[in-house]
């Protein structure tokens, strides 16, 4: 199951489509019909909460939908709904890994860079927009404003000190992620988070895919397209720390809560790494694509 957060005809709905994308299953709306409207939030956030009595909602309303004759009630043609972020306002900051593909840490450095630990870093959840939402330029504060195309894990279930041989049973799904990041605030003030937190600068999504739709995150190719050309191409086998050993590592001393969302790093082919650099101007149009997950796509304002 894909889910999405969208607006349709000036309401905004939380709702379920598939690997087709081509109508997307409105759930309040189809729970109202067969009396279930109680069991399901208003947002998509408090339903990953409720864990995998969501997804249990979700597989009867879909199959009760597919018996039906009559759904154009709540069930919408894709190309009619807004898509929001899947998560439009993260309860905690974006958890983010930096320096995890060994090239993009040659582009950006020297082998003397790869971290010997995880690095983790954050993105205020003010910052997060959804696909087809306009990057901000913000060009009072920065001209070094790059892309980073991600792979971003959502959580499934609270837990602490959770061991990596058992750490996917803590994921819910996986979503696209674009860590825009101003290089000259991050040289500034000799941090990320100004840099990496402006409004408008973490678009995510169109989808959050269930992980039962993906059999492998390590095996998927991701890529970043700016105005067609493509800048950045890997494959999410690369991460010098996989996920399993990410959520083991930031659960140590921290609970990670339903919906926390990993941004997991990002490959070689960032602005600052061309000589001369290829940094964001305005107009630019931005695309990052996951292997089936989806693109998800940005202009620059």
């Amino acid at each position: 199951m894909y889910f999405v957060t969208g607006i349709f005809k000036g309401e905004t709905f939380i709702g379920i489509t598939d690997e087709a994308q081509q109508f997307i299953l409105d759930l309040h709306k189809a729970a109202e019909m067969v009396g279930e409207m109680m069991n399901i939030p208003k947002t998509l956030l408090e339903c990953i909460q409720l864990e995998d009595k969501f997804i249990e909602i979700c597989i009867n309303l879909r199959n009760w939908v597919q018996k039906q004759n009559n759904s154009s009630r709540y069930l919408y043609k894709i190309e009619d709904v807004t898509l929001l972020a899947p998560i439009p306002r993260p309860s905690k900051n974006v958890l983010c890994v930096g320096k995890n593909y060994k090239d993009h840490v040659l582009e950006m450095g020297s082998v003397d860079d790869i971290p010997e630990h995880i690095m983790i870093f954050t993105k205020a959840p003010t910052s997060v927009i959804g696909d087809q939402e306009n990057i901000l330029l913000h060009a009072d504060l920065t001209n070094q404003l790059d892309y980073e195309g991600e792979l971003a894990v959502i959580i499934g279930k609270q837990g602490k000190s959770i061991k990596a041989d058992n750490a996917m049973d803590y994921v819910f799904g996986y979503t696209i992620l674009n860590d825009i990041t101003a290089r000259d605030l991050q040289a500034k003030h000799k941090q990320f988070f100004l840099g990496k937190s402006l409004d408008a600068s973490c678009p995510m999504g169109p989808f959050i895919v269930h992980k039962s739709v993906i059999t492998d995150p390590h095996k998927l190719t991701i890529s970043t397209k700016v105005n067609g050309e493509i800048r950045q191409k890997a494959n999410t086998g690369l991460m010098i720390y996989q996920i399993p050993e990410i959520i083991a590592t930031l659960s140590k001393g921290m609970t990670l809560e339903p919906g926390d969302i990993i941004a997991t790093g990002t490959p070689a082919g960032v602005g600052k790494g061309f000589l001369p650099p290829r940094f964001l101007k305005k107009g630019d149009v931005v695309e990052v694509e996951v292997e089936q997950i989806g693109r998800l796509v940005n202009s620059v304002e």
